[in-house]
């Protein structure tokens, strides 16, 4: 089962506000996942980040592979830097 870290749609029509999750690559993008890790809210000001660097961090050594966005939003919130280091905080 090939995993991805991706952007799940929640909120309200024009006021989006998005899960960051563990899927399968398989599923839909709103549909099943596995775990969430985090929030992103693009429309506060500024654009508001909460992620579980731990739990983001035990995914990528899984070999989940996050999407461009997702990366993205990992290294703002310092994930990256621990999956890289070796270390989980």
């Amino acid at each position: 089962m090939a995993v991805k870290l991706r952007l799940m749609r929640m909120g309200k029509k024009k006021q989006p506000v998005y899960r960051v999750v563990a899927a399968d690559s398989r599923s839909p993008r709103d549909g099943r996942f596995i775990e969430i890790l985090g929030t992103y809210e693009p429309r506060a000001e500024p654009s508001r980040v909460v992620i579980d660097n731990a739990k983001a961090v035990r995914w990528l050594r899984n070999g989940a592979q996050p999407t461009d966005t997702v990366a993205r939003l990992l290294s703002q919130s310092g994930a990256m830097d621990d999956f890289k280091s070796g270390t989980a905080s």
